[in-house]
């Protein structure tokens, strides 16, 4: 069987006088190829103001006219932010579905979106864009030529459809996101109560966050050498370390200017690293614009409310840099960075041991004694891993554990904890 064809793509580069980044060309040449697209060629477009009609100038419309026509184009992708306006003249202009940065990175969603939610997010995002984008589409709607890019989710139905019954949809997406959202903060807080430590993976798209993901758990999270390769979280139990179990989730990866409805649309995904205890931003160390896009990814960490959770730079890929061994960097006795290679699976051990000893730090060990009537804490000490042996007699449990200090504090306060009083007292573990 022939694969479909590829949408061959034609891509607009703006940039003022001066300031044009290669970087940021070839990255918006990945999403484009990460949106199935053949990229045909880039052209740079100086710009000194947009134009409010076409953001483009006439000069340059004229130039991309003829180039879609001789090389055979079928969507212009453009690296901006177009406004509805401005997106519906390029398109009658050109003869071409014309797409903007934002529309493009909705697409890729769209595509990569696997789980029922993940759909529905996506779908409400793009609904919202294309909201819009509804009127006066008359003769760019005629000039499609058929293909894919732009047109994922919610589609050309939705596109088609007036005002009102999108808005109703929107609604409903609303509605039952809000349940769904509803159902993860349930399971985060139920997590909370077992008072494991939670780590979340964030950084750039294809900066490696689902392979390290897989390498720390076992797991088997799809991963791929692409931008936005998964989409949906992913929470593990890691075991055997000094602190004792912790939670390790995997999140969406980040890019430079995300669309704003792509943020609120995941804002229960986005969670995950906001309710963590650490961060570990994974960062591609042979990407020679990492300092912009850890930048990039600290500035959405803003947007959702998480910049002030405490994070460790994980520097990754480091087998792509000749002479560079995997390292655990610390400061003041605590680590900061660490150097792995989590496809090699270098420095990997060195992590899972500085996260062992950094959540160490606060755990108590003791001995309990605990009768019949105890019944129900002795169940949560087990559920949370707290219980490291346990032996039974006529007067009941008597349990080694080890444990937060902030939970035996809870745990002490609540009806029925008065066990863990005399834990309390006991100096902090020591790692092992």
């Amino acid at each position: 069987m022939n694969s479909p064809r590829r949408e061959r793509a034609l891509l607009v580069q703006p940039a003022a006088p001066g300031k044009r980044d290669p970087a940021i060309a070839e990255e918006f040449a990945d999403l484009a190829r990460s949106a199935g697209a053949e990229v045909i060629a880039v052209i740079d477009a100086r710009l000194e103001r947009p134009s409010a009609s076409h953001y483009l100038g006439s000069g340059k419309v004229e130039e991309l006219k003829g180039y879609c026509e001789a090389a055979d184009v079928d969507v212009v992708l453009v690296n901006a932010t177009l406004s509805p306006v401005q997106e519906r003249n390029l398109s009658d202009d050109l003869g071409r579905r014309v797409i903007d940065r934002v529309g493009l990175i909705l697409d890729i969603f769209a595509l990569r979106a696997a789980s029922a939610d993940g759909k529905l997010q996506v779908e409400l995002a793009q609904l919202k864009h294309s909201a819009t984008r509804l009127t006066g589409k008359g003769k760019s709607m005629d000039s499609q030529r058929g293909g894919s890019i732009g047109l994922r989710g919610p589609g050309e139905t939705a596109l088609e459809t007036d005002r009102r019954l999108i808005r109703a949809r929107i609604d409903a997406l609303e509605k039952r996101l809000s349940r769904i959202d509803v159902q993860r903060t349930q399971m985060r807080r139920a997590r909370a109560r077992n008072e494991l430590p939670r780590v979340a993976i964030v950084g750039y798209t294809n900066a490696g966050k689902s392979t390290l993901f897989n390498a720390l758990t076992g797991s088997g999270v799809y991963a791929a050498d692409q931008l936005f390769a998964t989409l949906d979280p992913t929470v593990r139990r890691i075991d055997g370390l000094a602190c004792g179990p912790l939670l390790l989730s995997d999140t969406v990866g980040f890019v430079r200017d995300l669309p704003h409805d792509l943020v609120a649309a995941f804002r229960s995904t986005l969670a995950e690293a906001r309710e963590a205890d650490l961060l570990l931003h994974l960062v591609d160390a042979a990407d020679p614009e990492r300092d912009a896009r850890i930048a990039a990814v600290n500035e959405v960490l803003e947007e959702i409310g998480a910049g002030d959770v405490p994070q460790w730079t994980v520097f990754n890929k480091i087998d792509r840099i000749e002479g560079l061994e995997p390292r655990i960097d610390i400061r003041d006795g605590e680590a900061t960075q660490a150097w792995v290679s989590a496809r090699a699976g270098a420095g990997l051990d060195a992590l899972l041991e500085a996260l062992g000893t950094h959540f160490a730090a606060d755990l108590l060990v003791g001995r309990l004694m605990l009768g019949a009537a105890d019944g129900r804490l002795r169940a949560q000490l087990h559920a949370m891993g707290a219980v490291r042996a346990e032996t039974a007699d006529e007067a009941g449990w008597q349990l080694e554990v080890r444990l937060p200090r902030s939970t035996a504090e809870r745990l002490a306060a609540a009806p029925g904890g008065h066990p863990l009083h005399g834990l309390l007292l006991v100096a902090p573990a020591t790692p092992t």
